[in-house]
């Protein structure tokens, strides 16, 4: 349950070697040519876009010939994302950059796509068919879902929810080794966009890192740069920042109170379903292995009093809880930059991030493999 509608952008080039990259830079004019063969194409235009920060901006249309061809060269001041519009029928996206980029397609044959001439563009068609199969994926398991939730199988929701994370974690591998494969093409901002950046922090800020050294003065990686010096703080193995707040009862608890256990911060409110669906969840959990060391601290973004002690009561949930009754105000949720809930934190005995966002059956693997 969120506060807004929101969409964080995150890419990063892949780690290219200095030699490499001086070769591109040398070998860069300033120019490409997209040119390319249509067939039996409907009526329309051909348009060209170009990528944005949060948007797709067209900047012209291209004029076919009247055999089908069409030539256009394009001006850019370096690795630029653009997409050609075919008729509204099909989107090609590009990647260029110092390399003319050639496109054919029969409209009459839907798998006659074929791209040529630009390497970052053919690793750009790799990163769309990597998310096309994976979005066809996510879609049949959300039928399934849906599906077991009407017929109330408890069971069924449960081996679904596990599938799930198995193929996100599937899913991340994939991209990664992707991204590895592109041999220095910055096509790879269109792959790491699919990452988790609170799964994969270090992964994401390695190659930025390494990737400003050869574009310092590129506007988008210094933007990344910013981005990931703000989720730097709440990164796994960073120590978890201090939450001080009052309990029901008015008393100030501190998270840090908690050392010497393993502790799951569990953002919520009493107003929020999805955290209350979660609740007997965590309270079977809680049962199972508070004895051996595992606490929760209920951090909750109510705004009233008496709704948030009635949900404590009527989920029996029976760890400790605070709340400063600000919504998403709260100084824990800007000190944790929760924009939604239900939203976890796992902390480990020295007061150290070792996982996030654990529910279901994510919280109940790590539990197994902290408590064994």
């Amino acid at each position: 349950m969120t506060k807004f509608n929101y969409m964080i952008l995150l890419a990063a080039l892949l780690l290219v070697a200095a030699c490499s990259n001086e070769e591109k830079k040398e070998a860069f004019d300033g120019e490409v040519v997209i040119s390319g063969q249509l067939k039996n194409h409907p009526e329309g235009m051909l348009i060209l876009s170009k990528y944005l920060d949060n948007s797709v901006e067209p900047i012209d249309t291209l004029n076919l010939k009247s055999d089908g061809g069409f030539e256009y060269t394009l001006s850019l001041d370096g690795p630029t994302f653009y997409e050609l519009d075919l008729y509204g029928v099909k989107q090609v996206r590009l990647a260029l950059f110092n390399e003319d980029v050639e496109i054919n397609y029969d409209f009459d044959n839907e798998e006659s796509l074929a791209i040529s001439g630009s390497f970052d563009t053919e690793q750009v068609a790799k990163v769309d068919q990597l998310a096309e199969e994976y979005q066809e994926r996510i879609n049949e398991l959300n039928s399934e879902y849906y599906e077991a939730l009407s017929a109330k199988d408890e069971a069924a929701v449960k081996k679904i929810q596990e599938r799930a994370l198995t193929l996100e974690s599937d899913h991340a591998a994939k991209v990664k080794s992707t991204i590895n494969s592109m041999e220095g093409s910055f096509a790879a901002l269109a792959a790491v966009g699919m990452l988790n950046p609170r799964n994969d922090f270090s992964y994401i800020d390695s190659l930025v890192t390494e990737l400003d050294k050869s574009y310092p003065e590129n506007n988008m990686i210094v933007s990344m740069k910013q981005q990931l010096d703000e989720m730097r703080a709440l990164s796994i193995g960073q120590p978890a920042p201090e939450i001080a707040l009052p309990d029901p009862e008015g008393e100030e608890v501190k998270l840090s109170d908690f050392k010497g256990k393993y502790v799951l911060i569990d953002f919520w409110a009493a107003w929020c379903k999805p955290c209350r669906e979660e609740n007997p969840n965590v309270v079977r959990l809680y049962n199972e292995y508070k004895e051996e060391g595992f606490e929760v601290f209920g951090v909750s973004l109510d705004r009233s009093k008496d709704a948030w002690v009635k949900a404590i009561e009527e989920d029996n949930l029976t760890w400790t809880h605070v709340s400063d009754l600000k919504y998403f105000n709260s100084e824990a949720a800007a000190t944790y930059k929760i924009n939604a809930i239900p939203a976890t934190y796992m902390i480990d005995p020295e007061g150290k991030i070792i996982a996030k966002d654990l529910r279901g059956p994510s919280l109940e693997n790590k539990l197994k493999e902290i408590f064994k």
